[in-house]
């Protein structure tokens, strides 16, 4: 069962990952992981993308598709992966139906997982962060027991520059652009399914999990 997970920032994908690879048990393969284990490795691929890395470029898409290549050619990818983090371009999704017809493999479903702005923008912007220890909190998901004031070392929690509500509208109105391209290339193939983020955290994975179930038992 190969599988792309879409979601903007703040939708929960992570989150839905982990109970996707436990419950079917496939590799959750995202592009950072599979640049660290390149890099790690010494591949010649991985080397070319720590040099891309090192300089703060993008990795060329060439680099990247022959790094996803060499990872979805793994013995632990024979009865399925999660992708995540890639495809995020068109070209890179042209590219990706390319390298699985090599391999004898397809996208089965794409996953969309759905959130409104206005509410993505309340998770992202709701983090705060201890100035003394570090600690990470957030205003709806776990908050301190007194607004403004760290439960280990009563340390003041700030927000960082980069969760305030304007940065965050900013950032996710790009990846919106970015993402409906996508959005388009897998509608028009008639395998993405949107599923509603807003609800419960089960509830969430139970939409996934009747996708899926009813998928492997066909």
């Amino acid at each position: 069962m190969n599988i792309i997970l879409m979601g903007l920032p703040g939708a929960g994908k992570g989150t839905q990952a982990d109970q996707i690879v436990e419950k079917y048990a496939i590799p959750h393969i995202s592009t950072g992981d599979m640049f660290r284990y390149a890099i790690k490795e010494g591949t010649e691929l991985g080397l070319k993308a720590k040099s891309f890395m090192d300089e703060g470029a993008l990795v060329p898409d060439e680099v990247t598709i022959g790094i996803v290549r060499e990872r979805l050619s793994k013995s632990d990818c024979k009865d399925g992966f999660l992708l995540d983090g890639f495809p995020r371009t068109v070209p890179q999704a042209e590219a990706l139906d390319e390298l699985l017809t090599d391999l004898n493999k397809n996208v089965k479903h794409v996953i969309n997982i759905q959130v409104e702005q206005e509410e993505l923008v309340k998770r992202l912007s709701g983090r705060r962060i201890c100035k003394v220890c570090g600690t990470s909190y957030h205003l709806i998901f776990n908050p301190p027991q007194v607004d403004g004031v760290c439960d280990k070392d009563g340390g003041e929690l700030y927000q960082r520059p980069d969760d305030n509500p304007e940065t965050v509208t900013n950032r996710l109105e790009v990846n919106m652009k970015q993402t409906q391209t996508l959005l388009d290339y897998y509608g028009k193939k008639n395998i993405i399914t949107n599923i509603d983020g807003q609800q419960d955290i089960h509830k969430v994975f139970d939409d996934i999990d009747a996708l899926l179930g009813a998928t492997a038992t066909k």
